[in-house]
């Protein structure tokens, strides 16, 4: 266990909850930051979920769209988990914006962990990368699927996980040279916030908490982060999970009005703006026409977006906790950390 383990992308949700199970396991962890003056931060948030990793866990300064930092980050490291990528921030204006620095960004890391010995990559990609672009499916998605990208409608997001991670794997097809490669495909992730910088997919927790009026007809499937970070641990040297994709979820998908629904059973006083009303597709279509950030939604109206997490329960032992108690984590976290607009926080 004194195998240094690089986690790329430290300041985010999944990194974070990567490093802690990897400290907690025993390995001593280095990551990468886009500026140094983020030490503190991840730090400071690594303290919130219990850890004080002192010179267990280095920091190496480097950017997905340069090459610098990336040999000092790999050296000397048995295991890599990559998972610093483009995510929605609303301030992409192109397709190039997603598509290039996820892609180039792979192909970096990669390119650095088979020229310093790295024995195998755990890629972070997403659920975006298997269920974009398909018709009504007869049953749930799985490993063997992946997005549909001459279909309408696809999101730059899926897009970006779609290309990066089939980049990936050409990439070890052509050029590994031996390097290993294994993919961690989640669903939605949620569970507890760790600080003011958290994973896209917490907004959700936190507008229905704040009062948002109703939900589209979204399917979704959930999983905690704290499981998505024992897969990737499991993922990481289990011989058997070598060349194998992994899709995260916690049983089966949920509309997101059954959300707001476990929200309001059970958090109690604190989901006292939660609003569980389902919204007809007819006023997202409407208002996607003067709303952007809506258009997003309008493809996945009424879709069933469930999967199945069967390969690595039966590969890799893994056993997710309920998407109820990743929900109620989620809610629990952020209004103990003072993030919920209208709720106090439960900090002393």
């Amino acid at each position: 266990m004194n195998s240094t383990v690089l986690v790329t992308g430290g300041t985010g949700f999944i990194a974070q909850h990567c490093i802690l199970a990897l400290l907690e396991a025993g390995y001593r962890v280095r990551t990468t930051v886009r500026s140094m003056t983020r030490e503190g931060e991840v730090r400071q948030q690594l303290n919130v979920g219990g850890a004080e990793p002192g010179e267990r866990l280095s920091f190496v300064e480097a950017d997905l769209v340069s090459d610098e930092g990336w040999n000092d980050a790999v050296a000397g490291c048995s295991y890599v988990l990559h998972g610093a990528s483009p995510t929605p921030t609303g301030t992409q204006t192109s397709e190039d914006e997603w598509i290039r620095p996820a892609v180039d960004g792979n192909l970096r890391v990669l390119r650095a962990a088979r020229d310093a010995g790295v024995q195998r990559v755990v890629l972070t990609s997403a659920f975006g990368a298997i269920c974009a672009g398909h018709g009504d499916m007869d049953r749930p998605f799985d490993e063997t699927d992946w997005s549909d990208l001459t279909a309408d409608n696809i999101w730059p997001y899926q897009k970006s996980k779609t290309l990066s991670e089939r980049a990936a794997w050409d990439f070890i097809a052509h050029e590994g040279k031996g390097l290993e490669l294994t993919v961690v495909n989640p669903t939605a992730v949620l569970g507890p916030v760790l600080g003011a910088d958290y994973a896209h997919s917490i907004r959700l927790i936190k507008n229905l908490l704040e009062g948002q009026p109703g939900s589209p007809r979204i399917n979704s499937g959930f999983v905690d982060v704290r499981d998505v970070a024992d897969l990737h641990v499991r993922a990481m040297t289990a011989p058997e999970a070598n060349g194998e994709r992994f899709l995260a979820i916690a049983g089966e998908s949920l509309w997101l009005s059954d959300v707001a629904k476990v929200l309001k059973q059970r958090m109690g006083d604190a989901a006292r703006n939660v609003d569980t009303r389902e919204l007809p597709d007819a006023v997202i279509r409407e208002g996607a026409v003067k709303d952007p950030t809506l258009r997003g939604a309008v493809p996945l109206l009424g879709r069933n977006l469930n999967a199945t997490s069967a390969k690595a329960i039966r590969m890799l032992g893994w056993s997710p906790r309920p998407r109820e108690e990743a929900i109620v984590a989620t809610a629990e976290s952020l209004i103990r950390l003072g993030l919920v607009e209208g709720l106090e926080s439960t900090v002393e």
